[in-house]
């Protein structure tokens, strides 16, 4: 297992190699989002702001006016939020090529408290016309949505998590902006995912399995733009649909499917597993992901209790 800030930082000095365009703005958290590998390698094309993030979406707009195709680089909670209104102004009015390098993001980031936990950003970055929104589930489609970004003109925010997950792809698949993924298959229910929280999710299904109740796990990686029809197929059929994303449930994976499925023909209820409506809290990965239902164990016994409900 590789986490995705160390296939990131990777990546860039390998696209670096052959493409002058790339470079790196940083907000003095090189160490920790890993950009400190294209720094070491192409330090002509690394520049670091401090802990001025507002300032660092400007020097990336600027870069962009002299051709480059910067990245900006700190924790996620800090571009979302800190630095939203130049993102607003400066790169998803204007479209500029500005890829935007959301590190630690969601809940699970380390001892960094729940001060940097981010779990607004999918709903905020979604909201913004001309914004590409992506959020791979392990190292490898992380790998391959930062070469298609790369070569993407126009603005993009990549959700990139902290620490390693077991990989969901066995090898790098083809990026596709949109795109849908179906990794399993069954008839009982349907298990809506995006991020690393994907990977929690199919092993959900697994443990539904054991107690005879079969899962189809759809995989979202792109939240913006999305393949609607692609998505409405995935969810047909007679399974009960649920979503499951490590991010409040208002605005973000389940806003998405629940929009798709309320707009077309299928009529079918969705119920949305996440962070209900409140703030997160300080405290270990583990202890948070069951308070919140999204370890595997929790997402599984919160699917069997509601098919248990309807089957009453």
């Amino acid at each position: 297992m590789i986490a995705q800030r160390e296939i990131w930082g990777r990546t860039l000095v390998n696209l670096g190699e052959t493409d002058p365009r790339v470079a790196v703005v940083d907000g003095d958290l090189a160490t920790s989002t890993k950009a400190d590998l294209f720094a070491d390698a192409h330090p002509d094309r690394f520049f670091q702001i401090g802990i001025a993030e507002q300032n660092m979406v400007g020097v990336a707009f600027g870069l962009t006016t002299m051709g480059y195709r910067p990245w900006l680089s700190s924790f996620g909670v800090f571009l979302s939020h800190r630095a939203l209104d130049p993102v607003r102004m400066l790169v998803s009015q204007t479209g500029a090529p500005v890829k935007i390098a959301a590190a630690y993001s969601g809940l699970l980031n380390g001892s960094s408290g729940k001060t940097h936990q981010d779990i607004e950003d999918l709903a905020i970055m979604r909201a913004m016309p001309n914004m590409t929104v992506i959020a791979p589930t392990d190292h490898i489609e992380a790998e391959a949505a930062t070469r298609w970004a790369a070569e993407y003109d126009g603005p993009v925010y990549l959700r990139l998590a902290r620490d390693a997950v077991t990989p969901v792809f066995d090898s790098m698949p083809e990026f596709v902006p949109g795109a849908v993924h179906v990794l399993r298959e069954g008839d009982d229910a349907v298990l809506v995912s995006t991020g690393v929280q994907t990977s929690r999710v199919m092993d959900a299904a697994e443990i539904l399995s054991a107690r005879g109740i079969e899962s189809r796990v759809v995989h979202v990686p792109c939240l913006k733009p999305l393949d609607e029809a692609g998505l409405l197929t995935a969810l047909s059929g007679n399974g009960t649909i649920f979503t499951v994303e490590e991010h409040t449930i208002i605005g973000g994976l389940g806003g998405l499917v629940a929009e798709a499925v309320t707009s077309s023909a299928l009529g079918k209820p969705v119920t949305r597993l996440g962070l209900a409506d409140a703030w997160s809290e300080s405290a270990p990965n583990d202890f948070l992901l069951d308070k919140y239902g999204l370890s595997s164990a929790k997402v599984a016994a919160a699917v069997a209790d509601v098919l248990n409900a309807k089957r009453k």
